[in-house]
């Protein structure tokens, strides 16, 4: 795509391979934060556990548990990714927020919104503030890698 972003250099498939590789960087990255500032205390069970959890009707088990919280992270991180990659495409501007606006979207949408009414978070008021202050943070991060690899890998493709 050139920087004009006229229609005939618009491609939904390279956009959302651009945005998916994005999408696991960006998730690599997040782990990285999280270890540097950690969203929760020590035994709480991550919302991608409990999402497993739910889907299989029971509680897994300590392995079960860390490949289902590994396996959402990616799959969700590659997914947002992907669909970043995707509007994009068809709304260049939004690149100018250079990623660290759709990381904190995102997390708007996911931990403050989506996560809560599922019953997988507790609402937005009643989050402890290191969790939501980490949650911003490690979000913006996965946000900036994600929209830096995905627009080198678009260049390139």
């Amino acid at each position: 795509m050139t920087t004009n972003g006229t229609p005939r250099d618009r491609s939904i498939l390279k956009g959302a391979l651009a945005g998916l590789l994005g999408g696991l960087a960006g998730a690599g990255a997040k782990v990285i934060a999280e270890q540097i500032f950690p969203p929760r205390v020590q035994g709480q069970t991550p919302p991608p556990v409990l999402f497993a959890e739910q889907l299989a009707g029971h509680p897994l088990s300590g392995a079960e548990r860390q490949a289902a919280m590994q396996g959402v992270h990616w799959a969700f991180g590659a997914l947002a990714g992907a669909v970043y990659g995707i509007l994009i495409e068809y709304e260049p501007t939004l690149g100018a927020w250079k990623g660290a606006a759709f990381g904190i979207a995102l997390n708007r949408i996911t931990h403050e919104s989506l996560l809560p009414k599922l019953g997988l978070a507790a609402p937005k008021g009643q989050q402890p503030t290191q969790e939501r202050i980490s949650e911003w943070v490690t979000h913006a991060v996965y946000g900036i890698a994600t929209d830096a690899v995905r627009r080198a890998a678009r260049s390139s493709l």
